[in-house]
């Protein structure tokens, strides 16, 4: 979470863009399948859509490249009306994710015309690769928003239909039938059960089915329905209400999520009726998982995420009682990635990646995390228990294992990796372990790649003015964003 008074990442950047170039306006437009596309400014606000050219424009930069100098000379628009936004100069760049895919565009807006030289044009899709991941984390922020807002006003939803209750049964059963909610009873003296029809239609039991309250506690998982019956006994014998979700399995074999509420009827303070509603939350689920999952996981690998990562790799040192600390830690970084990525298409880069992963996972078992940290950048990270050389063992078996020729569909191709080991010194701060593999990382790419190399005082005091440096290596284009460890 961004304390307060500290700068928007964004922003900054934005800003810096702007004024890098002298123009009136830069913004971030972000792409949106609802269309609801977000959009962040820097600088003077500029309608510019209100502008048929600047729109037109805006939309081919999403493919690639666009800048005009002057859009009244492409646009022939000199004799346009005066009340129409003035905007002369336009340039736009796509933004890229990390597999490729365009999600939004980088646009500068001016009054005047302007002339960039190929120069000026490589500087601005520079910039706007490294405006990408700090846009794209902002793009997440946005759906996770809009995600959660939806279930607020979904929820808000359920709790004006469960106030409707008032109002009389045959409102609350049409209500009720939109928002998948039921209201049911159980007699405590003979455990006989009512339903509505609407929580019969959600265990898929036929409507006006006899009821056994045993035989429906078989459409219960295992787990909810020991919580199911260990909250009720408690309930019952504290004379309280109580709410819980629980997994069934319904009739026809389908697996939901059910919210129950109940409510503990009692006479001359005796219990005998439970009573409440149960509604499908399967959507409202699934919907948080996914967004758990995202936080934590790399959807392109299924392996733990850069978040993830960082915040493992910041407890390093932090707590002596850890119970897992830290070992070791390797940099992986694939050999020939982008020549496949770029020669035969993103989608067998991504096959790649997930074949990568795949074997990164069965030879680091052992390991305590292994993560995808940047576009072909994997880290993995070792405990402390393990035996002298175990480290170079395992990253000789990853170079071996990576090496090994990949397949996908009718395409054949291999692919190497180079390592690169810190061991984990004291002291030793998270950002100094994750520089010292970066160096081991970067000394094994300049002694020929497909190989490893092991942090000590000689790579670091070595002469690194022959070795490849962060940027352009062998063509390649190599992040120069590392994660931000404290």
């Amino acid at each position: 979470m961004m304390s307060v008074g500290s700068p928007d990442p964004l922003a900054s950047l934005l800003e810096r863009i702007r004024r890098s170039f002298c123009v009136r306006a830069a913004m971030v437009r972000f792409s949106d399948d609802e269309g609801r596309p977000a959009e962040f400014h820097a600088g003077a606000p500029i309608p510019w859509s209100d502008n048929p050219a600047a729109c037109r424009l805006q939309a081919l930069a999403a493919a690639g490249t666009v800048v005009v100098p002057d859009i009244d000379l492409e646009d022939d628009a000199a004799g346009r009306a005066a009340d129409r936004p003035r905007i002369r100069f336009f340039a736009g760049i796509p933004l890229l994710s990390e597999t490729g895919c365009p999600f939004g565009v980088l646009s500068l807006f001016h009054a005047q015309p302007r002339w960039l030289s190929p120069v000026h044009v490589r500087a601005l899709e520079d910039l706007a690769a490294e405006l990408a991941p700090v846009a794209a984390r902002r793009r997440d922020d946005v759906i996770i928003a809009r995600l959660r807002h939806r279930l607020d006003v979904q929820a808000a939803t359920m709790r004006a239909q469960a106030e409707e209750l008032v109002q009389g049964r045959g409102t609350f059963e049409r209500a009720a039938a939109g928002a998948r909610v039921g209201i049911w009873e159980c007699a405590l003296h003979d455990e006989s059960l009512t339903w509505t029809d609407q929580v019969y239609d959600l265990f898929e039991i036929p409507r006006g089915t006899r009821l056994a309250r045993r035989t429906t506690l078989d459409c219960y998982t295992p787990g909810s329905r020991a919580v199911l019956e260990r909250t009720r006994s408690a309930a019952i014998a504290g004379r309280r209400d109580f709410r819980l979700d629980a997994e069934i399995i319904t009739l026809k074999g389908r697996r939901r999520w059910i919210r129950l509420t109940a409510a503990t009827e009692c006479r001359d303070g005796v219990p005998v009726r439970l009573f409440g509603m149960k509604q499908d939350i399967t959507e409202q689920t699934l919907l948080l998982e996914r967004t758990r999952y995202l936080a934590d996981f790399d959807v392109m690998t299924g392996l733990a995420n850069r978040a993830s990562f960082e915040a493992r790799l910041a407890y390093l040192g932090t707590d002596p009682r850890d119970r897992a600390p830290i070992g070791a830690l390797l940099l992986i970084d694939l050999d020939g990635f982008k020549r496949i990525n770029d020669g035969f298409g993103h989608a067998l880069g991504d096959a790649c990646l997930q074949e990568a992963a795949r074997r990164l996972r069965a030879v680091c078992a052992g390991a305590e995390l292994v993560a995808r940290i940047g576009g072909d950048e994997f880290a993995v990270l070792i405990g402390c228990s393990l035996r002298e050389g175990v480290a170079e063992a395992l990253a000789e078996a990853i170079v071996a294992s990576l090496s090994q020729p990949m397949q996908s569909g009718a395409h054949a191709f291999r692919i190497g990796a180079s390592v690169g080991i810190a061991p984990v010194g004291r002291p030793c701060t998270p950002s100094d372990l994750f520089i010292r593999a970066d160096t081991a990382l970067y000394a094994a790419k300049a002694a020929g790649r497909g190989t490893f190399r092991t942090f000590d005082l000689g790579i670091a005091g070595g002469d690194l003015g022959h070795m490849p440096q962060p940027g352009l290596i062998d063509g390649e284009r190599r992040s120069l964003r590392r994660p931000a460890l404290n």
